[in-house]
Order: structure tokens, then sequence, then C-alpha cells
């Protein structure tokens, strides 16, 4: 599994970071429609949190359509899962880009110096 490290010194619960991880990797694709997940029990044991997180976790993909889990059988990434994700994923980055503005505009950025301090930051990061 690709899931990088989660960590009570991380923001954001625990289950929250697994759920995220699972996004990401669905809807950047490395996670394909119909691949198996580990069991409840194995994924806790390979990211060192209980039991109860991960399946926290699975039920929270699973009523977003990420995954499909099926009761004594393992959870599956959902057909839809992928586009389930990415619309997950755009609409939380519009909202922290919208924060974003709001901040900006408070500092009194105008909407142009905003911009280019986004294309700045994009710059940096790749």
């Amino acid at each position: 599994m690709l899931l990088g490290p989660i960590s009570a010194a991380a923001p954001g619960a625990l289950y929250q970071q697994i759920v995220d991880g699972l996004k990401r990797e669905v809807s950047e694709g490395r996670l394909k429609p119909g691949t198996v997940l580990p069991s409840a029990r194995e994924l806790a044991e390979d990211l060192l949190v209980s039991v109860i997180t991960v399946k926290r976790a699975y039920e929270e993909l699973e009523k977003a359509g990420i995954i499909n889990g099926r009761q004594g059988a393992r959870a599956l990434v959902a057909e839809q899962g992928p586009d389930r994700s990415r619309k997950a994923k755009l609409t939380s980055a519009r909202d922290l880009l919208k924060r974003g503005l709001q901040e900006a505009a408070e500092a009194g950025l105008t909407q142009e110096q905003a911009l280019q301090l986004i294309k700045l930051i994009q710059e940096e990061e790749l």
C-alpha cells in the first residue's frame, strides 16, 4: 500500500489521514477499480493504528462511494471510486483556494497579486 506514514503528530485525525491517503491513491490511479484493499486488521498493523481507526476510515470511504465493503469479505475500490475521489479532491481544492484568496484579499492583495502568488507557489512546488 502506498499510504504515507500516519501520525498522531500530523494534522487531522488518524482515520482522516487514512481516508485522505486512500482518496489520493484512488484519484491518482494507483488503486484501480476492483483493487482489493487489505483487511482492517492488516492495514492497522501496517500503519500502527487501531483496527477501529481503519474501520472508521473504510466506513467513510464507503459512504463516499469510493470503496465497496462487503460483510465478511475485503473492501475493494468501487468502479466509480476514481471519479468520486477526484470530485471530492476537487471540492476540497476549491474550498482551500477560496479560503486562501479570502485571506489574500484581507491581507490587502489585489486579484492580480493573488494570482501572481498562486503562480509563484506553483513554480516552487513543481
